[in-house]
């Protein structure tokens, strides 16, 4: 089974940070986005990887190879971003006729992945939501078959929102119902969706059977990027670098504190991430996802995210600051 991950959106609710960086590699928790989904679906036993990369594409294939040098990675660019069953489909001859595992590149899901690998159906993941509107919609029986989905329906049929998540097996089925929704110019919100596609494929008699994910860590914006780092990092207890310097400094757990950093005079935590070679001096830092290469000095942030190579003196504040900036209050 191969993998395709589709990294090629441009990630506009987290700007000002994702005008330099991808959102795929946005740090949370200690890791960036993508290497959680990549290391999930290893562990399963997927080797073989397709990107669909676009916008900031290079830095995502420098960070694989660098992060992954022994990974078979395929790196597909698309250069219009006409949605995501126009990103599937230019997959198409590097996936032939082979079982495909899509995972959507901003999805951080909690699920029974060996389950789901070892299971006769294709399947989709599914998590129950208060408002399905902004979301991928299905309508399931009552043995878990998927009998329709809608992408962002106005009136939706059920509140079982698509979560990113899409074994497929019948991938030549795929391909056929996504060149069918390109002759027929086949669209929602003006572009070409991999749901339609897929509702294409049940109602050509496809069996997908539905698969629920105990959590789903959303990362589209600042408020929940921070709300999900501090899940992970209960989760997961925090890490904390062997080469670092802290001179009279309190850590409240649980924080990830990359290598290479100095923090003295300074209180971090609870549910701090802090990148490599980071400078922290006489500061308050909280709920906050610090990049690396980053310089704080006398300042008291909560609920903040600050990107990589930035510098910030002397304030009280909550911040939303992208990398390479310098700001002083002082």
């Amino acid at each position: 089974m191969k993998a395709i991950i589709p990294v090629a959106g441009a990630g506009t609710k987290l700007r000002p940070h994702t005008y330099t960086q991808p959102k795929a590699l946005i740090p949370i928790a200690g890791k960036t986005i993508l290497s959680f989904i990549v290391d999930q679906l290893q562990e399963a036993g997927i080797s073989e990887f397709i990107f669909i990369v676009g916008y900031l594409g290079e830095k995502i294939q420098d960070y694989v190879k660098q992060t992954y040098p022994d990974l078979h990675t395929h790196f597909v660019y698309q250069n219009e971003r006409q949605g995501t069953g126009h990103a599937i489909e230019l997959t198409r001859t590097l996936v032939g006729n082979e079982e495909v595992f899509v995972v959507l590149g901003d999805t951080i899901c909690e699920y029974d992945i060996k389950e789901v690998m070892s299971s006769p159906y294709s399947m989709l993941g599914i998590k129950k939501v208060d408002d399905p509107r902004n979301f991928g919609v299905a309508s399931i029986d009552e043995d878990g078959f998927i009998e329709q989905v809608v992408e962002k329906p106005a009136i939706p049929k059920s509140n079982m929102a698509l979560v990113g998540l899409y074994k497929i097996k019948e991938s030549d089925f795929l391909f056929e119902c996504l060149h069918q929704l390109f002759m027929q110019d086949i669209k929602t919100e003006g572009q070409y969706n991999l749901t339609d596609a897929l509702d294409c494929m049940i109602k050509r008699g496809a069996k997908f059977k539905s698969f629920k994910v105990k959590n789903w860590y959303d990362c589209g914006k600042k408020e929940s990027l921070l709300e999900s780092n501090a899940t992970l990092l209960k989760k997961s207890g925090g890490n904390i670098g062997e080469i670092h310097q802290f001179k009279d400094t309190i850590i409240i757990s649980p924080v990830s504190i990359a290598d290479g950093c100095d923090i003295s005079n300074a209180i971090i935590g609870p549910h701090v991430a802090i990148g490599a070679n980071t400078v922290i001096k006489n500061s308050i830092v909280r709920d906050s996802i610090i990049g690396s290469f980053t310089n704080l000095d006398e300042v008291v942030l909560d609920n903040s995210l600050i990107g990589s190579d930035a510098s910030v003196k002397g304030l009280s504040r909550s911040l939303n600051i992208g990398d390479n900036t310098e700001i002083d209050f002082g």
